[in-house]
């Protein structure tokens, strides 16, 4: 699927802190203990090295401490990786389609296992990672691990016969550290595969807050709220020219993304998740009354003329306004509202003061009743090319707690490993989105289309989507259109 898709309370933060980190501690045991029992079978706790290292290098086991210290002991600092065995040299390779400073931070991550392990991982990012991983692993030169950004890509790869299952300690960390579903995203025709990595929250609506301060209004906390102030705002300030909505879907070769999460996201909080996860497999049929309902809502505000496109024109504009500036007309007062990915952040313009009490924040869609916010994600998955010592111990550190901190804390990501401190996010959006993530009450689903066949994930929906905003098909066309291109 396309790279580029990919990429609260104060006085109770401290508690939730108090408690992760518990927690935490009690999960590393936990995970040290079944590490332990694989690595017994490979000739005992500290033998990861095996006759070679992954990705061409070769290495060996040395009973020594990973800091370089011999007869006894674990080098000071060292405590939490003495699980994942100590090694002379070896290279672990891993691809992924991560490229420029969050590549560099991703490196930066695994500084201190590299220390103590003796290990050497290597990342290649590239782009067209979805073509490439499946040319090499197909030529017979994978990498050790790579990092797949769909689960649909990463069946494929099971399927194929190129991925195997990962080790019981890299799931019992899943077990411990996450929300089933997440999991099951790693899993293909039963087995586990791959571990999740780091996660984004795409269910958030960006505005103002000095603006909606300024002018009265609140967040809302259910769907209808969401269309009474949609309603107000085209009130007061229609006659001047702004809308309460601004949008863009144009995305180069993947126009239409963004017009697919907001289906998504009306599919879970209208119809329901149980309809959700049918529509995702065809089970429930793209043309389903159900689904109709959903679009139909959507239409209510993306093909609205009173109600959109602040800063660019009519409803039509949206297909060909970037969404990379669809959400900048907020900072103007040309609109109020944009329902955008957590990852937007990053297109806010320099100096803006984003937080909840700036220029600049989000917050979550709400559901139809109060307090019901399903959450639509997206994420990555570790998956392995074999089932080395090497390979298993960069795996299990990528699925562990000190992982996700370490890159949170780095700047830029968020992660739904219930461990992770959400103080350490590199912003209020970030920590919010952690915070979300970590709520065992919120239902969270896969973004619905990097789950479907890529023909229609990647094809048919994304520009049916695109011909529904610019208003040459009907709802019900192109879901029509749609369910006839299911493979």
């Amino acid at each position: 699927m396309n790279a580029e898709i990919l990429h609260i309370r104060e006085t109770e933060l401290e508690t939730l802190v108090k408690i992760r980190k518990t927690h935490r501690s009690v999960a590393l045991l936990s995970s040290a203990a079944a590490l332990a029992l694989v690595l017994s079978a490979c000739g005992g706790a500290n033998d990861l090295g095996g006759d070679g290292g992954g990705g061409g290098g070769d290495s060996t086991t040395e009973e020594t401490d990973a800091g370089g210290d011999a007869g006894g002991g674990t080098a000071e600092g060292c405590e939490d990786f003495e699980q994942y065995g100590t090694f002379s040299g070896g290279t672990v390779t891993l691809l992924s389609s991560i490229r420029e400073q969050e590549a560099a931070d991703l490196q930066s991550t695994f500084d201190k296992f590299e220390e103590c392990t003796g290990l050497t991982v290597t990342h290649n990012g590239i782009g067209e990672f979805e073509n490439q991983v499946v040319v090499q692993a197909e030529g017979g030169n994978a990498p050790d691990l790579a990092i797949f950004p769909q689960p649909g890509l990463l069946a494929r790869m099971v399927n194929d016969g190129h991925v195997v299952a990962a080790p019981a300690a890299v799931e019992e960390k899943v077990d411990d550290g996450w929300q089933p579903s997440w999991k099951e995203y790693g899993t293909v025709n039963g087995e586990f595969y791959a571990a999740p990595m780091l996660a984004s929250v795409k269910s958030f609506v960006w505005y103002s807050p000095t603006a909606f301060a300024d002018n009265g209004y609140e967040i809302p906390t259910t769907l209808d709220e969401m269309m009474a102030l949609t309603a107000q705002i085209a009130t007061d300030h229609n006659a001047d020219g702004a809308r309460p909505w601004c949008a863009g879907i144009e995305s180069g070769g993947a126009t239409g993304w963004p017009a697919t999460d907001w289906l998504e996201d009306y599919v879970m909080r209208i119809a329901g998740v149980d309809v959700y996860d049918g529509w995702v497999t065809n089970e429930v049929p793209f043309n389903d009354p159900q689904i109709l309902a959903s679009l139909d809502a959507v239409g209510e505000i993306l093909l609205n003329d009173e109600y959109v496109n602040g800063g660019f024109g009519d409803a039509r504009s949206i297909a060909t306004t970037s969404f990379n500036d669809g959400g900048l007309p907020i900072l103007t007062g040309e609109c109020f509202m944009y329902r955008m990915a957590s990852f937007y952040e990053a297109q806010v313009p320099e100096g803006t003061d984003v937080g909840p009490d700036g220029e600049y924040f989000a917050f979550p869609l709400p559901g139809a009743t109060e307090g019901e916010i399903p959450l639509l994600v997206a994420g990555e998955f570790v998956g392995a090319f074999n089932d080395k010592p090497e390979t298993q111990a960069v795996q299990a550190f990528m699925a562990s707690p000190e992982f996700a901190n370490t890159r949170v804390e780095l700047g830029g990501v968020t992660s739904a490993n219930k461990y992770v401190d959400p103080s350490l996010a590199s912003s209020p959006l970030l920590q919010q989105a952690i915070e979300l993530l970590g709520d065992d009450s919120n239902v969270v689903r896969f973004d619905g289309s990097d789950m479907m066949p890529s023909e229609v994930g990647a094809g048919s929906f994304w520009s049916g989507m695109t011909a529904w905003i610019d208003q040459s098909r009907t709802s019900q066309q192109v879901l029509d259109d749609i369910q006839s291109s299911w493979p």
